[in-house]
């Protein structure tokens, strides 16, 4: 009975010091105004830490060991990360963040960004070699990801630590084909430029890495050929050699991958444009270069591919029609492009995230539903389906009642 009085006292200590920090942040604008109490998890992770870690230091400890290179050069996520290094260092760089991604101790093993975003990293020692982990640096949101297995994001003053009040951290956990978290993906950088889709992005940037994992496993070979991997990230590669395709012709091949019937000029013009002002001459010289990268895989007058397509999102339809919902739901690693906006691209991404959600609520497997709700941490109905579908005794409840939590505290 007295450690729980210490333990609702110490509560009532933090959840005082959150509620003094509110206003300074609101009055320097980094702050939305209404009611912000301070996130459940939030709480227990200060109260779990406090006790340990000095809200007042000025970084980071150094790993034990202090030999990171080692580490990195033989950890399982150095490969997938190599692959996509230069799509996470022009996000890094575009938007102003610093990428990170630690081990599953929470020490960072590589980073990327602007120089002078790493700079201001470095001073808190947000640089290879860091320990980001609760028991060394307290509240963040590389500790709360590795210990819930979910994606976090810790704003501002939800830091433990002090020096941490000026940077807002998105971080989503990196998992191995058997479950296991292998470490973390962060994207963090100062309050000011805190952005609503930081988070999903960290999340299918994740993904994109256990996907790698997934085909160094052993994931069943693809057929030798073109084949496109274009959800929750994108990959392209014809006859198992990578095609390099620059965003817009990725897009290009997307839509005629999913419509094998092909597309008339106007029509596709409009499903990449819509309403922009863009040239006869710039629409043509994308499709000329696709086709030349296909060594001319592309109909002239109708635009359709002419060799045979292996696509991720194709598959996904293909087995809810033939009532597959096992395979859909495995196939389905995120939706369509994530970064893009071209029209036609955003209706097949609305489409297939209805038409599987849909199949997964109507279901009666509670496998299906938590499968899906991995790729869904948002949607409180997915999670409440979950839960209704698992006995009182199955152990797997704590995953969806943890999910459900979590959506509902956004």
């Amino acid at each position: 009975m007295a450690e729980q009085g210490a333990l609702r006292h110490r509560r009532t200590v933090l959840e005082n010091e959150w509620a003094r920090r509110v206003p300074q942040l609101r009055s320097a604008g980094g702050y939305p105004a209404g009611p912000a109490p301070l996130r459940r998890e939030v709480t227990e992770s200060w109260v779990r830490s406090v006790g340990t870690v000095d809200p007042a230091r000025d970084s980071a400890p150094v790993s034990e060991d202090g030999a990171v290179h080692p580490r990195w050069k033989g950890s399982p996520l150095r490969a997938p990360v190599t692959d996509l290094s230069a799509e996470l260092r022009s996000i890094a760089e575009d938007a102003g963040f610093v990428a990170a991604v630690t081990d599953e101790s929470g020490t960072i093993l590589w980073t990327c960004g602007g120089r002078l975003m790493r700079r201001r990293a470095e001073r808190v020692n947000f640089a290879p070699g860091g320990r980001w982990d609760e028991g060394a640096m307290g509240t963040n949101a590389l500790s709360l990801a590795l210990r819930t297995g979910r994606p976090s994001t810790v704003f501002s003053a939800e830091h433990l630590v002090a020096a941490l009040h000026g940077w807002v951290c998105y971080c989503a956990p990196i998992h191995a084909p058997d479950g296991r978290v292998l470490g973390v993906l962060d994207l963090s950088t100062t309050w000011d430029r805190s952005h609503p889709l930081a988070l999903p992005t960290v999340r299918t940037l994740a993904s994109a890495i256990e996907a790698r994992l997934l085909d160094v496993a052993g994931e069943p070979e693809r057929p030798a050929g073109l084949d496109l991997r274009c959800l929750g990230s994108v990959r392209a590669t014809n006859d198992g050699q990578p095609l390099h395709l620059p965003p817009r012709q990725l897009e290009i091949l997307t839509l005629l991958a999913l419509e094998p019937d092909g597309f008339a000029p106007d029509r596709l013009r409009a499903c990449l444009y819509g309403d922009r002002p863009v040239t006869a001459s710039t629409f043509k010289a994308e499709l000329s270069h696709l086709r030349r990268a296909l060594n001319g895989g592309v109909a002239t007058r109708r635009y359709a591919l002419t060799v045979p397509v292996s696509c991720d999102a194709a598959e996904v339809l293909r087995a809810l029609e033939y009532g597959d919902l096992d395979a859909a739901v495995t196939h389905y690693r995120g939706p369509v492009l994530p970064m893009s906006e071209a029209p036609g691209i955003v209706a097949w991404r609305e489409h297939l995230e209805v038409v599987v959600r849909e199949a997964v609520l109507a279901d009666t497997s509670p496998e299906h539903a938590l499968r899906y709700g991995e790729r869904a941490p948002y949607d409180v109905a997915v999670h409440e389906h979950a839960l209704r579908l698992l006995g009182p005794g199955d152990a797997r409840r704590g995953i969806a009642a943890g999910r459900l939590t979590a959506a509902l505290d956004i």
